[in-house]
């Protein structure tokens, strides 16, 4: 017998979606149909399924890709019947974008739900036009009594485990698809550029793990078109393409978009790389991030498109996107006394700093790519994160992440709370002042959740510097555990529109609650 809850009934907003998560799920992408070719006849297709993104109150982006050069118009409407339709005109989709096209959305009406079609024509004859495919979503609410929902994890096709069709593919993302979230926060590691996916993998048990393979995750990723690939893989499973077409993201990278650990001016000695250079396998897989994820990339003072942003979800919340991985300092043994680079580098903390301070949500979400507290090695004498296992006063990275908590503090600014994923388990840490070395700062919590289709793995060591205490952890006792062992974790941000309260549930595939903590608003600390 099973303790484990049941599902909540369907919400009208889930029978409104049901169609259409379905037709963007019926399209099945042939695995070797990577690169399309440029003599096929008919219509253009758009079989890898439609994704939304960085969804505000009033604006979307709207993102799909064809199978041959085509020009991308997008209708959306109050109504499935697509009754008195508005038509967004968007990009020509070719080669140099990988097909891929992204359209943006203004002036939607906020809290309601928004029925959308993204149809693809001949460049060359806009009457022949391929099969329309279909989504939906819900804009942010304008009205703090709406409330807000949503889901964050990460850490999707690690370690050798692909999709597995014996299993029935990346079946959590069915299970957060009919949970019927606001939006999804993926935390980082969308994909394992670094990691080959096999035919197969013999448990320890002796059971076999069969993967879906394909030539660009065969090899570690080094050219565009090997990043494009990895991108391209999760898309072959069709839970993702469903849950793709009802749920929208905010999305955020970590290394294995690139490789394991990486950071700025790195220099390899992996003699699986051709290219040694981490800068260029970054720029190649950043511009791939890009093509393939419907992404907002404001501009850096340096004119290039960056990572780091703040997506406005109503009166509630603002979710503040991290980039702890583009413009960190090298992996050291982390003892500086002095160190302004840091994990996030000079110009995103006063970015943050700046933004946190004239955000009026109740809550402020501040989504890393990696944890501060859990101590994330990298060999034998260099940390990865911001912690180093020195539970003294801050040095190296931590000095920077002490800076923002004093800087939030001495603001009185309420409402924070960190999520995060990056270490393969999930797990609730409380960091508070009495417990710290250093002790300028307001208590605040940080909440863990993955893998989605990943290994997971033992449970990090504690660094004392911010007082942090573990409160739950739910994590194995050896390396690597496959999906097919241990249920993959995901968790669950819940905003009541009355209270305020904000409600974090720590969840295991399969239903189950393993974890839950009520926070109330206004506070700087809590």
């Amino acid at each position: 017998m099973s303790n484990r809850p049941p599902f909540p009934p369907p919400a009208r907003r889930s029978v409104l979606r049901g169609s259409l998560a379905v037709s963007a799920a019926l399209a099945v992408p042939a695995v070797g149909s990577a690169a399309p070719a440029f003599a096929l006849s008919g219509r253009p297709r758009a079989e890898w399924g439609v994704q939304v993104g960085d969804v505000t109150s009033s604006s979307a982006l709207v993102w799909v890709r064809s199978d041959r050069p085509a020009r991308m118009t997008v209708e959306t409407s109050a109504t499935e019947s697509f009754r008195r339709a508005r038509t967004w005109h968007g990009p020509l989709v070719g080669p140099g974008t990988d097909f891929t096209g992204t359209t943006p959305l203004y002036g939607l009406p906020p809290g309601e739900q928004v029925h959308y079609r993204v149809t693809l024509a001949d460049p060359h004859d806009p009457r022949r036009t391929g099969k329309p495919v279909y989504g939906t979503f819900r804009t942010a609410p304008a009205r703090r009594r709406d409330g807000v929902r949503f889901l964050w994890s990460g850490d999707i096709a690690g370690q050798g485990w692909g999709i597995n069709p014996d299993i029935g593919g990346y079946v959590v993302y069915d299970e957060m698809r009919r949970l019927d979230p606001d939006f999804f926060l993926c935390s980082g590691d969308n994909i394992y550029a670094d990691g080959v996916i096999e035919p197969s993998v013999t448990l320890p048990d002796g059971r076999v793990w069969r993967n879906v393979t394909t030539e660009e995750k065969a090899k570690v990723a080094e050219t565009l078109a090997e990043y494009r690939g990895n991108f391209r893989y999760n898309l072959l499973d069709h839970n993702l393409r469903a849950f793709n077409a009802q749920v929208p993201s905010i999305v955020q990278w970590d290394d294995h978009e690139v490789r394991n650990n990486w950071y700025p001016g790195q220099i390899l000695d992996d003699t699986r790389y051709t290219e040694k250079n981490v800068d260029v396998l970054a720029a190649r897989s950043m511009r791939a991030f890009r093509e393939y994820f419907p992404v907002s990339t404001p501009q850096s003072r340096s004119g290039e498109g960056r990572m780091h942003r703040v997506v406005r979800h109503g009166p509630l919340l603002d979710v503040f996107v991290l980039d702890m991985r583009s413009f960190r300092n090298a992996n050291s043994p982390g003892r500086q006394p002095d160190d302004t680079t840091g994990i996030l580098g000079a110009e995103q903390l006063t970015w943050l700093k700046h933004e946190l301070s004239r955000s009026r949500a109740v809550w402020k979400v501040i989504a890393a790519d990696m944890p501060l507290g859990l101590v994330v090695t990298d060999g034998a004498t260099d940390f990865e994160a911001v912690a180093q296992g020195d539970p003294g006063k801050p040095l190296g990275r931590e000095l920077q992440i002490a800076e923002l908590l004093r800087f939030v503090k001495h603001r009185r600014i309420t409402g924070t709370v960190w999520l995060t994923a990056d270490v393969h388990y999930t797990s609730a840490q409380h960091y508070a002042p009495e417990r710290a070395a250093f002790k300028d700062f307001a208590p605040f919590w940080e909440f863990v959740s993955g893998p989605l289709a990943a290994g997971q793995f033992q449970a990090n060591d504690l660094d004392a510097t911010f007082g942090p205490d573990r409160v739950f952890v739910r994590a194995p006792d050896r390396a690597n555990v496959s999906p097919m062992e241990a249920p993959q974790y995901f968790g669950e941000v819940d905003i009541d529109g009355d209270s305020g309260e904000l409600t974090v549930r720590l969840r295991a595939q399969g239903g189950s609650v393993l974890f839950t903590k009520v926070l109330q608003p206004g506070r700087v600390g809590q």
